[in-house]
């Protein structure tokens, strides 16, 4: 199946986008990499009466440090992230997370950006970014706001765009030298679509834990305060303190029903906890 039929626009700067954008009223969809709208497109699971081609942005495509936090523009690459063409604040968790998007086809035109605004409950950067505390820069010809990631997506496909905003950036704060990183997801094969996704920061330090799981059918399950995980306190022996069995129950109060599934994302979260410990 094709695409049906639409309008083409290749705007070269950002207000001329954003002004196309509040003209379309939400009839308008934006392509950069094109890898999730492209075949959403073709089997007309939307059918937007205009295209809007932001791929060639340059105000799009930055990225740098700025203080303690990291500003990537929405249409920075996943190959970009990997390679390490950007700056780092994470402690080399975004380049790893970034190396196991897809394909590397899929990771030279994917942008991070419109990972984001697709908003898959499977896709890497919705959980590890909400894992990492990041925030998105929206914006409009009204004006822009931020929002936390967590905030951002909704739902399964679903996200808090409002018609005619865009995200501009992403802002991920740096990540502390005593915060410990792990990132797992279960995939049936390497590039296909995770069914279930861990992400862990954990800082036993500051006695902080953030888990986000991830791939659940709907928006990742944030746990801002994981301390409930671990017997309600954070030490540096966190991985024997981790407690499959309030996991289990979280996951069950979250909807999971089948205990097949939580008993795989118990396991995907007990290894991303693990390999935060190794750290």
């Amino acid at each position: 199946m094709k695409a049906a039929a639409f309008a083409y626009e290749r705007p070269t700067d950002l207000s001329a986008t954003l002004a196309l954008m509040a003209r379309a009223n939400g009839t308008a969809k934006l392509i950069a990499g094109g890898q999730s709208l492209g075949p959403m497109l073709n089997l007309r699971l939307v059918e937007p009466d205009l295209i809007i081609d932001i791929s060639g942005l340059s105000e799009l495509k930055w990225a740098d440090r700025r203080g303690d936090e990291l500003v990537i523009g929405a249409c920075v690459t996943h190959g970009d992230i990997e390679d390490g063409r950007i700056p780092d604040v994470t402690r080399g968790a975004m380049q790893r997370v970034a190396g196991a998007i897809a394909y590397r086809a899929v990771r030279n035109r994917g942008t991070i950006g419109g990972s984001l605004s697709h908003a898959d409950p499977a896709a890497d950067w919705v959980s590890a970014l909400s894992a990492l505390r990041a925030q998105v820069a929206l914006r409009s010809a009204a004006g822009a706001r931020d929002l936390p990631v967590e905030r951002f997506v909704t739902g399964a496909l679903e996200s808090a765009l409002r018609p005619g905003e865009i995200v501009e950036a992403v802002r991920v704060p740096a990540m502390a030298a005593s915060a410990r990183w792990g990132y797992v997801k279960a995939c049936r094969k390497i590039g296909e679509f995770a069914h279930a996704i861990a992400a862990v920061l954990i800082d036993p330090e500051q006695a902080t834990a953030r888990v986000v799981i991830g791939a659940v059918e709907a928006a990742p399950i944030v746990l801002a305060d994981a301390a409930a995980l671990f017997g309600g306190r954070i030490t540096g022996d966190f991985e024997r303190q981790f407690d499959a069995r309030v996991a289990d129950a979280i996951l069950t109060k979250a909807g999971l029903a089948n205990a097949a599934d939580r008993h795989i994302h118990v396991a995907v979260l007990r290894r991303a906890i693990g390999e935060a410990a190794s750290a």
